[in-house]
Parts: structure tokens; sequence; C-alpha cells
């Protein structure tokens, strides 16, 4: 596929449709009442930040967001081109320092957002390594890691076979 092929087939969506699709999304979302926001990066930051705005409780404090960053696409292009593919390898690029920002997961509701949900390879992969945090930290209090639940929302779900993504603990 050249790069007017796959220029043709990327789909852009504007702010305002970012906006709108969470502002939609919102009334679902509190119904989960998340403790925690985790966006994966670069493409969960604005509607993560869009989305605590509309969760946003009149006397509540906002709904803190963490930042992950982990890649799953790899540069294929040429110089000058920006033609990417499905790596077959999640990197790891940021995560979070719990003992310098003082999160603690346990008996937590998290909510994880992306931009898009490809493969679910990165979802994934958030999700194992942030159960497998759940584990340590639920250990070290003498409590109970099954009492974190986790929540997934992306702008957009591309059709296709994905990865499973076990969302119980």
């Amino acid at each position: 596929m050249d790069t007017a092929d796959v220029e043709a087939s990327k789909m852009y969506i504007s702010y305002n449709n970012i906006h709108q699709l969470c502002q939609e999304t919102s009334e679902k979302i509190k119904a989960f009442k998340p403790d925690l926001i985790i966006a994966i990066g670069g493409g969960g930051f604005i509607p993560a930040r869009m989305l605590r705005t509309f969760l946003k409780e009149p006397g509540q404090p906002n709904i803190r967001i963490m930042a992950i960053i982990l890649s799953l696409y790899e540069d294929i292009g040429t110089v000058g081109t920006q033609v990417e593919t499905v790596g077959t390898q999640v990197v790891r690029t940021q995560w979070i320092d719990y003992a310098q920002s003082k999160v603690n997961l346990v008996n937590k509701n998290i909510l994880i957002i992306d931009e898009v949900d490809d493969t679910r390879t990165t979802l994934h992969y958030a999700v194992s390594e942030l159960k497998k945090d759940v584990v340590e930290q639920a250990a070290a209090l003498g409590a109970d890691p099954k009492d974190t639940k986790f929540g997934i929302f992306v702008l957009h779900d591309k059709v296709k076979t994905k990865k499973t993504c076990s969302m119980t603990s």
C-alpha cells in the first residue's frame, strides 16, 4: 500500500467531534464512578481531559488523570512519509511512579482512555500491567486486589478481530 492509499483510508475527526463524543458518553461513564483516569499517550490525553470536565461533580475535586505512554506502532516510512504499521510488541515509554505520585489503585474504579482500539494489544497490555500493580499494592496493604475495577473508553473502535482483554481481576 503506498502513502496515498494509507492517507485515503485514514479517518479524521475534528476537535468538536471528540468533544461531542466525550460529552455523549460521559453519562454512561458516570455510572462507573471512576476514581482515577489513566490516559494512554499521546492520543488518550485530550479525551481524558474532556471527559474529566464532563464527569466533574459540583463540590467534588476533579478526578485525577495519570499518564502512561505505550506504543505499538512502528514507523516504516522513509524520509518525508508518515507510514505506520502495527508492531508486534508494546513499547512502554512511561509508567506511573506510584511512590512519587502517591497513587494507590486498590479498591478504585480506574478508567483507561485511549483514542483508538485497533488490535486491543495496547489496551490489553495496559490492563494486564495495571492489574499486576494492583496485586502488588494490595499485598502491601493486606487488601483484596479484586476490589479494583477497570473500565475502558476509546474514541474509535476499529471493527476487526481483537486480542481479548479481560476486565475482571
